[in-house]
């Protein structure tokens, strides 16, 4: 585990008494439990109905999340929400959030372009996302890219090894693991079609679960 150190304490000393989902989207935007706080617009904590079945997890938000403060209301969100509609699920029947709370980027003349937390970052964000699931209690949980599988079920997870498959974690009784809809977007072009509809099958697998 990534020692913390002043002035960035980690999340933990940020998080309110009261843990409610309304409570917690407030108390994030006070965080400064890590460097990433400075540079941000906002803390973006997960959004959804606390009677949530599952939760789905990415990485950090993105330009648009972290403009509009947010979860997964830019390009991946929408390729998210066309793999939820070819699912079966409702996207306001589901919990959406990151493991890393505010976004982080480097700056490629005017864009932001995502950058990867370090284990430093998601080691000082962990008791968010803990605080988030302990009120949900969700029966599945979700895990989008290699950071957020990594960051809940440790460094040797694989997604490559383990995607496609329910298995019982200390997150949720199940839980699952597909690559983030960012890295379909990513993908080379004549890759693309391929890594979507393989995403589009993973989610299937939830939907399938849920119901």
């Amino acid at each position: 585990m990534a020692k913390l150190r002043e002035p960035y304490p980690g999340a933990r000393r940020f998080l309110p008494e009261l843990r409610t989902i309304p409570s917690l989207q407030y108390a994030v935007t006070k965080c400064h439990g890590c460097p990433l706080y400075r540079d941000a617009t906002h803390g973006v904590l997960g959004e959804g109905p606390v009677t949530a079945h599952a939760v789905f997890i990415g990485e950090v938000p993105g330009d648009v999340e972290d403009r509009g403060g947010r979860p997964f209301v830019g390009p991946a969100g929408r390729l998210l929400d066309e793999a939820f509609e070819h699912a079966g699920i409702a996207r306001e029947t589901v919990y959406l959030t990151n493991a890393v709370k505010h976004f982080k980027f480097t700056r490629r003349g005017k864009r932001r372009i995502h950058d990867k937390p370090t284990r430093y970052e998601i080691e000082a964000c962990k008791p968010w996302i803990a605080a988030e699931l302990e009120i949900l209690e969700p029966d599945v949980v979700v895990v989008l890219g290699a950071t957020a599988a990594q960051a809940l079920l440790g460094p040797s997870f694989r997604v490559t090894r383990s995607r496609g498959q329910f298995f019982a974690s200390d997150l949720a009784p199940q839980t699952f693991a597909t690559v983030h809809p960012a890295a379909v977007l990513r993908a080379p072009h004549e890759a693309r079609l391929l890594a979507r509809e393989t995403f589009f099958a993973d989610i299937d697998l939830v939907g399938e679960q849920l119901r």
